[in-house]
């Protein structure tokens, strides 16, 4: 009896409850809300796929994912950009929709004025379908992203430029995915960073801090707090005064050296490569056997900071038969010395500096040598997505300082281990090279592709940071309602 007296109570809850379900719908006269995941935004998810060369094979095109899992089905469509060649992905990173990037028209002072470019008429930017600006030779060459990436982002806007299928220039910011800080910081610091005798300051610092307030004021930095902005700073000493009061922006670096974490970090940033100094190696028919020198560096061997072991070694290596270490500058022809030594080597060696990160490991690759990597805090360009341990060799620096360990270490690879490293450096080699147009695949559009993995996270930030900004609560004095805006400098 108490069991037939549960069910039918039951039974009587479950009737009031669809009435008064139905109820509710006449009264409104609406249809039951449900949530439509169609309804959603597809993020636009940047990828970048070549199995043999290391990269990630995961496929991500709309959200979907697929894995090629040595078969075709599983294949993007030849039309989106990637190609089936002997049953691989070779494709490199085309991305299913362009990554939209609003570009302020900033002062020629702080880009192309950098590099004595005049303009005529009140113009911002050279018409470079009949002038492109030329950037300085030497050293400066190495930390040139901010010229490659801001001709890249100027050629977006013409019409027939095939580059626009992978990064686009939007003239209202309210379309972009993040906004583009077109400052040369670097060449402003290697070209302007001395106080001359007429000067109080340098006019890398002047320009520093005018950027700071211009950019401050704008509109798009105080909506997001800065966080969708992104700041080229690729030489380590670039930006040194801003950087403290522009820290929520997207950095683009060359590594972390000389940054506090809260300012730089992985996370939040972007690393990108060095320009090479050394020429590539083309048509390289070399092999083991041809490549007569085990293991090769050269460059400054006292440095200060995490630069010790250069010295160290230097007393370890010298006196191998099979190794060259020596001292080496761009004068007396380095540069060419250095190719020559290089294309002739196995192996590289790229030690730490005053920074993690110096521009030889990218001479490496370029030289196709396989590179040694001692800097135990150096990050790497694209590791989210490029295996580096199929093509490099990395020895902690409490190791490679042992007697021995480091010789034995490489006289240990055999050459089709060698062998398999090097064809892989050939593969890899146009991931790091910039060029104007940019080209399929090459270091342009992976920094583009780099910055692009980031919006997702960033657009979280800015939706966390806008949470209590329609909050009210009552004054704690007469009972009104108040505002509380959203939170500062939370990313």
């Amino acid at each position: 009896m108490a069991r037939k007296s549960f069910f039918g109570l039951f039974l009587v809850i479950i009737m009031l409850f669809v009435l008064s379900w139905l109820f509710l719908l006449r009264s409104t006269g609406l249809p039951p809300r449900s949530f439509d995941p169609k309804s959603l935004p597809i993020p636009k998810l940047p990828t970048v796929f070549r199995s043999s060369n290391g990269l990630s094979r995961t496929i991500l095109v709309n959200n979907e994912k697929q894995r090629d899992g040595g078969g075709r089905e599983g294949l993007p469509k030849t039309e989106q950009g990637f190609q089936d060649k002997d049953g691989a992905v070779t494709c490199i990173g085309i991305v299913k929709e362009p990554l939209k990037i609003f570009m302020y028209d900033l002062d020629p002072e702080f880009h192309f004025g950098l590099l004595n470019w005049k303009p005529q008429g009140g113009r911002v930017w050279p018409d470079i379908l009949t002038e492109i600006p030329p950037y300085p030779g030497g050293l400066n060459l190495q930390h040139s992203i901010e010229y490659w990436l801001t001709l890249d982002l100027l050629a977006s806007e013409i019409s027939d430029n095939p580059n626009n299928r992978v990064v686009i220039r939007v003239q209202n910011s309210s379309e972009a995915d993040l906004i583009f800080v077109p400052f040369f910081s670097s060449l402003s610091y290697n070209r302007f960073s001395k106080v001359n005798p007429h000067q109080t300051k340098s006019w890398n610092k002047v320009l520093q801090a005018k950027l700071v307030k211009w950019l401050t004021a704008q509109k798009e930095w105080k909506m997001s707090g800065g966080r969708d902005h992104v700041i080229l700073s690729h030489h380590p000493n670039s930006m040194i005064d801003a950087r403290m009061q522009l820290w929520p922006a997207i950095f683009v670096l060359a590594d972390f050296g000389r940054y506090p974490l809260n300012i730089a970090n992985v996370d939040k940033d972007v690393i990108a490569p060095y320009r090479h100094m050394v020429k590539s190696y083309a048509n390289d028919t070399s092999d083991f056997d041809s490549r007569k020198t085990l293991l090769f560096f050269q460059g400054s061997i006292y440095r200060k900071d995490g630069g010790f072991a250069r010295q160290e070694l230097f007393y370890l290596l010298k006196d191998e038969e099979d190794v060259h270490f020596s001292f080496g500058s761009l004068k007396n022809d380095g540069v060419n010395k250095a190719s020559q030594g290089m294309h002739s080597s196995k192996f590289c060696l790229n030690i730490a500096g005053d920074t993690p990160s110096s521009s030889r490991l990218f001479d490496a690759i370029a030289s196709h040598c396989v590179p040694v990597i001692i800097s135990d805090d150096i990050e790497l360009p694209y590791e989210d997505v490029l295996d580096y341990s199929e093509f490099c060799v990395f020895v902690r620096t409490s190791d490679a300082v042992k007697e021995k360990y480091l010789i034995e270490l490489i006289r240990s690879i055999s050459k089709e281990e060698w062998t398999q490293m090097w064809e892989k450096l050939k593969e890899v080699e146009p991931l790091f090279e910039y060029h104007y147009p940019a080209r399929n695949g090459d270091a342009v559009q992976m920094i583009w592709q780099s910055l692009a993995r980031k919006v997702p996270s960033v657009k979280m930030k800015i939706n966390k940071s806008r949470r209590f900004s329609n909050t009210v609560v009552p004054h704690q004095k007469d009972g009104g309602l108040r505002s509380i805006p959203a939170p500062k400098n939370f990313w």
